[in-house]
């Protein structure tokens, strides 16, 4: 399972999974975004950031069958990353592109980003790396004592009582913690916020607890 943090991408880089060298969209990246190529990112297909990825379906996937619909459902209930769903909209691909829809949006409340083809998906990767380097720019630039604050070990009792919700091993409570930086921010928070940490099903039980 891919879980924000567990993939460092540099700062203002994208990190594409291997599959990809060679690609038109690889190309068309190239000299527009720093891009690295990784074995092992898995389901991800191009890491945007630490907590932002994309997962794209190709015209060849979605003709293919529902392998494609297998490794979503995978990444969402195993990953606490941001997917993006980028799928190939053809007079070809057209006919199941409603299904994609359903599932994706309503099923896995995930975004999907419809494209006509592998260059207008390179321009979609380029205009969200931009908007990520933005948002990384902001976090950097928060309030330096809540850095500080956020940045500090978790106190072993505080750990403790967040590893006594269902579900909630040492290393979520980790996460946990160095999202929401304390308990009380933590009960507060919404299943869509506690979702982008810990994964749909975590998330739920964590709300309900």
């Amino acid at each position: 399972p891919v879980t924000a943090g567990s993939v460092v991408v540099p700062y203002g880089h994208v990190i594409g999974n291997e599959k990809w060298r060679g690609s038109e969209v690889a190309q068309r990246l190239q000299g527009k975004v720093r891009l690295i190529f990784e074995d092992g990112l898995g389901l991800v297909d191009f890491h945007l950031s630490n907590r932002t990825c994309i997962l794209f379906i190709s015209e060849a996937d979605l003709v293919a069958g529902d392998e494609f619909k297998r490794r979503l459902v995978r990444f969402r209930n195993a990953s606490s990353l941001r997917g993006i769903v980028i799928v190939e909209k053809t007079q070809i691909s057209d006919q199941y592109y409603s299904g994609v829809q359903k599932l994706v949006v309503l099923e896995l409340g995930m975004v999907l980003l419809p494209v006509a083809n592998q260059g207008e998906a390179s321009q979609l990767i380029i205009q969200l790396v931009s908007f990520c380097v933005r948002e990384q720019s902001r976090d950097r630039g928060a309030n330096p004592f809540l850095r500080k604050q956020r940045a500090q070990p978790a106190e072993p009792a505080v750990l403790q009582a967040v590893q006594h919700i269902p579900a909630v091993g040492k290393t979520k409570a980790l996460l946990l913690l160095q999202q929401f930086g304390s308990i009380h921010r933590l009960c507060n928070a919404s299943i869509r916020e506690l979702e982008q940490v810990v994964g749909q099903t975590v998330a739920q039980q964590i709300y309900t607890f």
